[in-house]
């Protein structure tokens, strides 16, 4: 008998049997028992081997595991090659003894978040399986159960492992540029990060800033005075901040000063004390730009700078600042570079499917002879694989 713990809940139950034989390629390693090096007969005989795991759960938490409509139940049987039978609250998995260990795994990170009372998704199912198919050596629960805001009962909180590591990566260090393809969450993240350091006085202001660059287009001369000129570039930023801050309170906050959003040109000449301060869409920034805003770090202030650099927007051969500050900056101690990827993507699924079939229309663009690969990875949802096959 086996005891799996949810932390912060009951303790589970689980036994696991084996038929067949004992002997097994996943546990015996290059040689058995014996010393005598495993055969091709033997490790035919392990793949013949059925494991069994029961697994009782808590009244309390299995509509939670198991989800509306047994949404969760049915996106665990998709993504795992162990067979999965619930009968009331018990759940019994069978199959290769590799299967079966992968499918235990899963559960009790499951049991984990929702012994945390943490509401139990389909994604945050999809993810779990993504990050133990990564091996990554990190917990999916505490990566998915890391609260960094909360506000009306609904929590922010990384949703991937990447995440993760690049919220960890502001706590850590003075400077941290985030770079990524739309939708990982760069800019609200850091965002919520800095409503958390306002919060906790860690800071006394919010400082927001993008350059006022059009995607593309020429809208020519925009009426009005010079805040409504400006503001449709930085809308995105107050959309961000009023789901994170009582949006009655932002006009408050916007006039005394603790909250500034601002372009990107009126930060020359300034000094920046005791601020968290956000530069956005910096792709599209040019290396003199990003070295002035840079330079306005003062004392008891965190920088973050987020930026895709595949979205430059940008005239003619003008070189992004982004682009080249890795190359600058590499090797410069309390800067850190975070780096997401489609597998980030939290939007609507198909933003990462989009974003990789733009990569690897690109890749043919720049590569003509090279044929552009169509493999997906296994990380983002697990779709396609099968642990132990």
């Amino acid at each position: 008998m086996r005891r799996v713990s949810a932390e912060g809940g009951p303790e589970h139950t689980v036994a696991t049997t084996a038929a067949g034989s004992a002997r097994s390629a996943d546990s015996a390693g290059p040689a058995a028992g014996n010393g005598k090096a495993i055969t091709p007969e033997d490790a035919a005989l392990a793949q013949q081997v059925v494991a069994k795991s029961n697994l009782t759960v808590p009244d309390a938490v299995v509509l939670n595991l198991l989800g509306s409509g047994d949404e969760n139940l049915r996106v665990i049987e998709e993504l795992v090659s162990a067979d999965v039978h619930v009968r009331g609250n018990e759940i019994t998995l069978t199959g290769k003894p590799a299967e079966v260990a992968f499918a235990e795994r899963l559960f009790a990170e499951l049991l984990i978040m929702v012994g945390k009372a943490q509401p139990l998704s389909a994604d945050s199912v999809r993810r779990t399986v993504g990050m133990l198919s990564a091996d990554a050596g990190e917990s999916p629960a505490e990566v998915l159960s890391l609260d960094i805001l909360s506000r009306r009962g609904r929590s922010i909180r990384p949703k991937t492992l990447n995440q993760k590591r690049y919220v960890d990566a502001i706590d850590k260090n003075t400077i941290v540029f985030g770079i990524g393809p739309a939708g990982t969450g760069k800019t609200y993240l850091a965002m919520a990060k800095a409503v958390q350091a306002l919060q906790a006085k860690q800071v006394n202001r919010i400082i927001l800033t993008r350059p006022a660059v059009e995607a593309g287009e020429r809208l020519g001369y925009l009426p009005g005075t010079l805040h409504d000129k400006i503001d449709p570039y930085l809308r995105p930023l107050y959309d961000a901040l009023h789901d994170m801050v009582d949006p009655e309170s932002v006009p408050r906050l916007t006039q005394a000063g603790t909250i500034e959003v601002a372009p990107l040109a009126y930060m020359r000449g300034r000094t920046l004390n005791d601020a968290f301060i956000i530069l956005d869409e910096a792709q599209n920034t040019t290396p003199e730009q990003m070295k002035m805003f840079l330079t306005r770090l003062g004392f008891g202030s965190k920088i973050v700078v987020t930026g895709d650099i595949t979205q430059v927007d940008l005239p003619g051969s003008t070189r992004s600042g982004l682009r080249v500050v890795r190359d600058i900056l590499d090797g410069v101690e309390d800067v850190h570079f975070s780096m997401l990827t489609s597998h980030d993507v939290v939007r609507h699924r198909l933003v990462s499917d989009i974003v990789d079939a733009y990569e690897r229309w690109q890749v043919v663009q720049e590569h003509p002879q090279a044929p552009a690969s169509d493999e997906r990875s296994d990380a983002r949802t697990g779709r396609g694989r099968r642990q132990g096959r």
